[in-house]
């Protein structure tokens, strides 16, 4: 008891020296009606506008990225996505539209010269048929979701209201993410199945040479796809691949990549898949309106054999010689 009384007082003055130490530090902490001090124990706010225009402040987890306050590139990327965007995006697919719709106010459709035979060829098999619509209906899905990332504030929302515009939203954001999957696996297939088919040919430069087809009283052979449709097989396999590897990058986010690098995967996707819809739309359009006889092709996978004789002729040819073959061969 003698020697816990003798040490009492020290020990006593001692926590009164170090409450006194540390009570103007624990004030700076506390705001003037005494709640807690959010900016006092972190970076001052001069110190972070010295910093500017890249700003940087301190955090307590271990994730440096979440620190960036302000970042040049960041700006850019949100003057990108508000503006850019919305006048790109318009002016690329509204102006597909018009023009698609001013060749077909003068051209017209193309018609088969001929007429139709009554006789059919097999073009396109049930599995051929299936990848196709695999990926070309994920597409559809893909691109009026993903549009209604861009557009959904400015053409939607007025007409839903912020409830039913938030719901559409987030119901459509998780269709586009898991159509994704959809759409790779078909995009797969379509490399697979008409990669070979597609590879240039000597007959492309004959077509190329006749006009590809646009001037009536001139004919352009072709094999399975012609120079025209092999342009949009390359085209669309190279804005597939753009957007799915982006769109992973985005899914699954900063998966071995920073912030400036999502950034980048953001306009890479957004820009090709802008594209990729005028491109498609194109493609609809021939494949409908455009020209009489070609969707059966994806219909019912059979087509008219005047059509093929005037559009694909070097493969007519060589599946009327199989067939010819088959027919002529002894049976077992």
């Amino acid at each position: 008891m003698i020697c816990f009384a003798r040490t009492r007082l020290p020990i006593v003055a001692a926590l009164l020296f170090l409450a006194m130490v540390a009570a103007p530090a624990f004030a700076q902490k506390l705001g003037p009606d005494g709640a807690p001090n959010p900016t006092a124990s972190v970076t001052a706010q001069r110190d972070l506008l010295m910093q500017a225009p890249r700003i940087e402040g301190r955090i307590d987890i271990p994730d440096r990225k979440a620190s960036v306050l302000i970042q040049p590139a960041g700006r850019t990327w949100d003057y990108f996505h508000e503006v850019l965007l919305h006048w790109g995006a318009a002016v690329v697919i509204l102006g597909t539209v018009v023009l698609l719709g001013a060749a077909y106010l003068i051209m017209g459709r193309i018609r088969i010269s001929a007429g139709r035979s009554g006789r059919t060829v097999l073009r396109f098999r049930a599995f051929e048929r299936f990848s196709h619509w695999l990926t070309a209906v994920s597409f559809v899905i893909l691109a009026l979701t993903g549009l209604n990332i861009t557009f959904g504030k400015i053409v939607l929302l007025p007409v839903t209201g912020p409830e039913a515009f938030s719901e559409i939203s987030q119901i459509a954001k998780y269709v586009h993410n898991f159509t994704s999957f959809s759409f790779v696996a078909g995009l797969v297939l379509i490399i697979a199945i008409f990669f070979k088919d597609n590879l240039p040919s000597r007959v492309d430069i004959e077509w190329l040479k006749r006009g590809g087809g646009f001037i009536k009283s001139v004919h352009a052979p072709a094999g399975r796809f012609n120079l025209g449709e092999k342009a949009v097989y390359w085209l669309s396999l190279t804005a597939g691949l753009a957007v799915s590897v982006s769109g992973f990058l985005l899914l699954f986010p900063f998966y071995e990549t920073n912030v400036a690098e999502m950034q980048l995967a953001q306009v890479v996707h957004a820009v090709v898949a802008v594209l990729f819809i005028a491109l498609i739309l194109a493609h609809i359009y021939i494949g409908t309106l455009g020209m009489e006889g070609a969707f059966e092709a994806m219909g019912t996978g059979e087509v008219d054999v005047n059509w093929a004789k005037e559009h694909h002729d070097v493969w007519l040819a060589e599946q009327l010689e199989r067939r010819k073959t088959r027919q002529s061969a002894p049976a077992e």
